[in-house]
């Protein structure tokens, strides 16, 4: 086979559409968006219809071009913004609005001198103090050669080796910013760490699910396994070489700040109980909103005498081979460790209180081919414009589908493309369920699409259908040593308990005992489930301390929580930049604008999907605020911690103190 013979080969493997535009975006040969954009009906691979003669003289061109250029990798083609923005609309079969354009191209890593021009709309109110687009598109820190002579005096305590905190330590090392990790566990990954249970996989595809300045392009799985995930996360921890600034086995109990010193004293333990104290300019919380897993109250569950197993606590070496498994909860770790275990345990009980939205997701098995990652490695632009279908099709398209139309008049639903939503989440079910009218009654859920995380199904439906497996929606009652006691007097004999109950989200930063400058704990501000905080990361009375994965900043309509880490993370580095640049000391927001922020994220969130009166779970705390999701798209939350703004806080300049 000769050299163009063999390319051809691998691209009959690709995707054809982002090949298309990594052709177009190499040759600036626009007549290829002509003929493919009526095929285009969405940004999977399997939402287009192509004809196949189409088809071959793309993989042909292909071809061609790499036998001419093989391996070259032109990092700078002439892309205008509105090129960019024809292309991306026609990659995904719908309109990519302008506003998009700077925050795509930037997180494709697909930075171009051209697209540097100002492209869409200013932003609304909310984010009425976003930067323009040229300044968002040239990324760069303010006065960085100044800044990375003077803050390397700067110390800063990183609390948690998560994905946000490894984002954290790698973007303080870029700024030339000493830093320390402290890390309960022994390795890198936070809940990537902990949660070990069998089928544990991510449910936002991995190829948009990772740092993009660290793009992946050997993930064996489209939904790539709990061990890939960790092992990408320590990939990311050796090379950009933080290690040797984590202190593992080390769990932070408490962090005080010091008004005399203006500086925070944290103090950790080791596994013995060894304590140890640091001293920090800034404290960054990166632990998150999943950290410390949720045990329901269940009477009598101390009595039990069998295996009690968490999906957020797995112990290693469980074996339920030949058991009879009590599964309490169908929530986001249910569906995945369910399926997983069903074929290999003596009976499965499933324990559900309300029903979850399992949509199809045809790619969540499927191995990445070795054509397409030969693709992704070898193709220039191939894999910026695959990540950016993924970008879409998770990100806010969705949106509008969690917007509550006060006319609408159906009590499932929200409005009509809500509703559409639920029609095909519906039709999926009965596909599944075909023939079992009971089954199909208790699983469909009687709150809207969104009200509640949309979870990838990963063989749930198949796994009810099995003969052992048996669904059951009968409240507990109690828990008595062998067996799970039901409201209505069933007795179920089980020999393990399965506990897929989630996280203490409204916990947050619990059991850490943090006080800030008027020595008020943030328990004694937040309470046990009232977090709030400016942008989910500045809190009033905690100077230099900021939070990742914080209050209000969930995504519950799609995005990945790595993106989500990459937003906080610039808008802190900033903002620790710009200290050091002004001879600041202490940065503390103002009461007032944070008052403000949560006055306006709490009115927005009314109008969405988790404000309907049929909505319940850990969104919400006690009182029904919803504490966890934030009501921005993923452009407006973009744009909002783009650039801090010092007007916004209280300083302290350095020569005060």
């Amino acid at each position: 086979m000769d050299r163009k013979e063999e390319f051809r080969a691998l691209l009959r493997g690709v995707d054809i559409v982002p090949l298309t535009m990594a052709l177009v975006t190499l040759t600036g040969d626009t007549t290829l968006l002509d003929e493919i954009a009526s095929f285009v009906k969405g940004p999977w691979d399997y939402s287009e219809s192509i004809p196949q003669d189409t088809k071959d003289r793309i993989i042909e061109r292909s071809a061609s071009y790499l036998l001419q250029h093989d391996r070259v990798d032109i990092r700078d083609p002439s892309l205008s913004p509105e090129l960019i923005r024809r292309m991306m609309s026609v990659a995904v079969g719908g309109e990519v609005n302008a506003e998009y354009v700077p925050m795509l191209v930037e997180h494709m890593a697909l930075a171009t001198r051209s697209a540097a021009e100002p492209a869409g709309p200013a932003a609304d109110d909310a984010t009425s103090h976003t930067p323009d687009i040229a300044r968002a598109l040239a990324a760069e820190r303010p006065d960085d050669r100044h800044s990375a002579r003077h803050a390397s005096a700067f110390h800063v305590v990183i609390i948690g080796a998560g994905a946000s905190g490894l984002c954290a330590a790698i973007k303080l090392k870029e700024a030339n910013i000493r830093y320390t990790v402290l890390e309960k566990n022994d390795e890198v990954g936070g809940t990537w760490h902990e949660n070990r249970y069998p089928g544990c996989a991510v449910d936002t595809p991995n190829h948009f699910y990772q740092f993009s300045f660290e793009p992946n392009n050997d993930w064996p799985h489209y939904y790539s396994r709990q061990a890939s995930i960790l092992a990408y996360l320590k990939h990311c921890a050796d090379k950009y070489q933080i290690r040797e600034n984590i202190r593992f086995g080390h769990e932070v109990v408490s962090a005080q700040y010091d008004t005399d010193r203006s500086n925070w004293q944290v103090q950790a333990k080791d596994r013995q109980g060894a304590p140890l104290t640091l001293q920090a300019d800034a404290v960054i919380c990166a632990v998150g909103q999943l950290n410390r897993p949720a045990m329901p109250d269940l009477p009598g569950l101390d009595t039990f005498a069998g295996d009690i197993l968490h999906t957020a606590a797995w112990r290693d070496g469980a074996d339920l081979a030949g058991t009879r498994v009590a599964l309490i909860g169908t929530g986001a770790s249910a569906v995945q460790v369910g399926p997983a275990i069903a074929d290999h345990v003596r009976s499965l009980h499933v324990f559900q209180r309300s029903g979850s939205w399992v949509a199809r997701s045809p790619n969540v098995h499927r191995a990445v081919t070795p054509a397409k990652k030969w693709a992704l490695k070898h193709i220039p632009f191939y894999a910026e414009w695959y990540r950016f279908q993924l970008f879409w099709a998770f990100g806010d398209e969705r949106f509008k589908a969690l917007e509550i139309d006060p006319e609408w008049s159906e009590s499932n639903s929200i409005s009509a493309l809500n509703e559409k939503y639920r029609q095909i989440m519906v039709k999926h079910i009965r596909r599944e369920l075909e023939g079992r009218e009971d089954l199909i009654a208790k699983v469909t859920p009687d709150y809207p699409p969104f009200g509640k995380r949309v979870l990838a199904d990963a063989g749930w439906y198949t796994m009810l259908k099995k003969d052992h497996v048996k669904l059951v929606t009968t409240p507990i009652e109690r828990i008595e040593p062998d067996a799970v006691c039901l409201q209505d007097g069933e007795r179920v004999p089980v020999d393990a308990l399965v506990f897929a109950t989630g996280f203490q989200a409204g916990r947050m930063l619990w059991p850490m005992d943090i006080k800030g400058r008027t020595n008020r704990s943030i328990r004694e501000i937040w309470g046990d489930d009232n977090p709030r905080a400016y942008l989910g990361i500045s809190v009033p009375e905690f100077p230099n301390m900021f939070v990742m994965y914080g209050p209000n900043t969930n995504l519950g309509h799609g995005g990945s929580a790595i993106f989500l880490a990459e937003c906080q993370m610039r808008y802190i580095v900033k903002m620790l930049s710009l200290m050091v640049d002004k001879g600041l000391r202490t940065v503390e927001i103002r009461q007032d604008v944070h008052d403000a922020y949560n006055d306006t994220i709490d009115l927005r969130l009314k109008n969405l999907v988790w404000s309907h009166p049929s909505v319940d779970g850990w969104y919400k705390n006690r009182d029904g605020r919803i504490i966890t999701n934030q009501p921005w798209r993923l452009i407006d939350y973009w744009r909002l911690t783009y650039e801090p703004d010092l007007n916004h806080y209280v300083t302290t300049p350095a020569g005060d103190i």
